[in-house]
């Protein structure tokens, strides 16, 4: 057999930059529908629910929206928010959420890279390299990888969406965000957005290893001695 090419970590850098792009492209308008849909506010007998499903969410979006429900925009831009954010509340209002993203993403992305490369190595033919995968089966480990990562990820995604959309003081932290949604909402409030994630979880993420894989062969063509 022969040797295995050498880890770059700078092509990896590179590539992984790449992937993540891809990743956004293809995921976006669905993870955009995902928080709307998770942090409307509940019906009620004197209001009904913004959007009734997903699809309700983005034909809403397109005809009346940018950034608020108002159709006005309260941010320039994303470094006019956290300029913003930071003369209103300081620095700590930046990272709001930041414990809820580590509970979502350190569990979640160990499922994700775990799967991908289980999947790679299930799917490569024997006596053939990992790096001979082909396109389809490249995009099929990353669009299965994506969907479990999602599995458990969003209830903490649901949870750090409400803390960090909520009004100031509303929580007092992730214990009172995730009792005030199972006490008004029941359990199946931390699976709102289900059908946004999933409709976009197995597209977006064999993007992003696609783009990965295909940028990090190509980096090996180009510069194979990096």
């Amino acid at each position: 057999m022969g040797e295995e090419p050498r880890v770059s970590p700078l092509k990896n850098f590179v590539a992984g930059g790449v992937g993540g792009a891809c990743l956004l492209l293809a995921g976006h308008p669905l993870d955009t529908i995902k928080v709307r849909l998770q942090t409307q506010p509940k019906a009620s007998c004197t209001q009904y629910v913004l959007y009734t499903g997903t699809y309700d969410c983005f034909r809403k979006t397109v005809s009346k929206e940018v950034q608020a429900s108002s159709g006005e925009s309260r941010y320039a831009g994303p470094l006019d928010c956290a300029v913003r954010l930071y003369k209103e509340q300081g620095i700590r209002s930046v990272y709001k959420g930041t414990v809820l993203t580590l509970i979502r993403d350190v569990p979640s992305n160990g499922l994700y890279f775990l799967t991908y490369e289980y999947l790679k190595n299930f799917l490569t033919p024997e006596g053939q390299s990992v790096s001979q995968l082909s396109t389809s089966n490249i995009l099929l480990a990353g669009g299965v990888a994506g969907i479990l990562n999602w599995t458990i990820a969003l209830p903490p995604d649901v949870l750090k969406s409400n803390f960090q959309t909520a009004a100031d003081g509303k929580y007092r932290g992730l214990v009172d965000v995730l009792r005030t949604l199972l006490r008004e909402e029941g359990p199946k409030a931390l699976y709102k957005g289900f059908n946004a994630v999933f409709l976009r979880a197995f597209p977006a993420n064999a993007a992003c290893f696609l783009g990965f894989e295909v940028a990090l062969k190509g980096l090996n063509m180009l510069a194979p001695s990096w």
